[in-house]
């Protein structure tokens, strides 16, 4: 991860006797200011099926599909990130410094997910059902994934912070700590959240869309010819 120069900042600035052994105010810092914390929590809002939009809707929301292709169901959500920045501080005037002992609160969430059916497909067809099956598979993904985005960041953070402070001019430590969290930590974390797109892309295979369109008999075919070019 991209912690640009600010990371270097923080960790550079630290009193000189840290080459050679602690000083007062070190001693200070890490005794009594209290451990680095990172909070990193992810929660589910859930998700509902909708059946209230034709595939013609379905088709113009996904976008950026190939001359003739169509959407016949659709899962959608919006993953969101939210970082609180905080620490005790301790200030030494007669070196210039100050120390912190950040404590940064991440959450991971999705917006509430859609699964959108086509209102075209009966509920309890077997149509239906194949479309619906499919959808699922982009739900489950969603649902996996964020755990497993949440144990990777966590131990990023670890390895950053280490549970000790960081030091840095007085008046500064503040400043370059919610400026690193703003120009590297959130841009990655939001990197880690839209990698699941990647695996949903997977599902969506020229190979999947082909055999959706022989399931049940060729019903989804038929219907879809039956209905392309009636108005939405």
């Amino acid at each position: 991860m991209a912690t640009l120069a600010t990371l270097a900042a923080l960790a550079s600035l630290a009193p000189p006797a840290a080459a050679q052994m602690r000083s007062e105010f070190q001693a200070r810092c890490e005794d009594t200011i209290g451990r680095t914390v990172s909070v990193l929590s992810s929660r589910q809002d859930g998700y509902r099926i909708d059946n209230s939009r034709s595939y013609h809707d379905l088709t113009r929301m996904k976008g950026r599909l190939r001359p003739g292709a169509y959407v016949l169901g659709l899962t959608h959500t919006e993953a969101r990130v939210s970082i609180r920045v905080g620490g005790q501080l301790l200030t030494d005037p007669g070196s210039g410094y100050e120390c912190i002992a950040p404590r940064i609160d991440v959450t991971l969430w999705y917006l509430p997910i859609v699964v959108y059916v086509g209102r075209e497909f009966a509920p309890g067809s077997c149509a239906y059902q194949e479309v619906l099956a499919h959808e699922l598979r982009h739900l489950h993904t969603y649902l996996e994934y964020l755990p497993a985005a949440e144990s990777r960041v966590r131990a990023a953070l670890a390895q950053r912070f280490e549970n000790k402070p960081l030091y840095a001019r007085i008046g500064q430590a503040q400043s370059l700590l919610q400026r690193e969290v703003d120009r590297g930590w959130m841009p990655y974390i939001k990197g880690e959240m839209g990698k699941v797109e990647a695996l949903q892309a997977a599902i969506d295979s020229p190979q999947e869309y082909a055999r959706l369109g022989k399931v049940c008999a060729g019903e989804v075919q038929s219907l879809v010819r039956s209905t392309r070019k009636k108005p939405s």
